[in-house]
């Protein structure tokens, strides 16, 4: 059975692929935590911190598999 990442329940070698285009990667880590129901978590990733949260999301993805959970809530 293929690992899951954390876009969607893709396979996670297309979740690493879609984490290093930055482009791809801040709409899927924003429809992800709007998905998810963390309303505030989205809309941060939607206005600002993209670089920053891009640079992160993309190490733990092929660290941990995940993305960066900032807000909890």
């Amino acid at each position: 059975m293929a690992k899951r990442g954390d876009y969607f329940g893709l396979p996670y070698i297309v979740s690493v692929i879609l984490a290093i285009i930055p482009f791809t990667a801040w709409l899927c880590g924003f429809i992800t935590r709007f998905m998810e129901g963390k309303i505030i978590a989205g809309i941060i990733r939607l206005i600002g911190l993209g670089f920053i949260l891009w640079i992160v999301d993309l190490i733990l993805m092929i660290v941990s598999k995940h993305i960066l959970r900032l807000l909890p809530v």
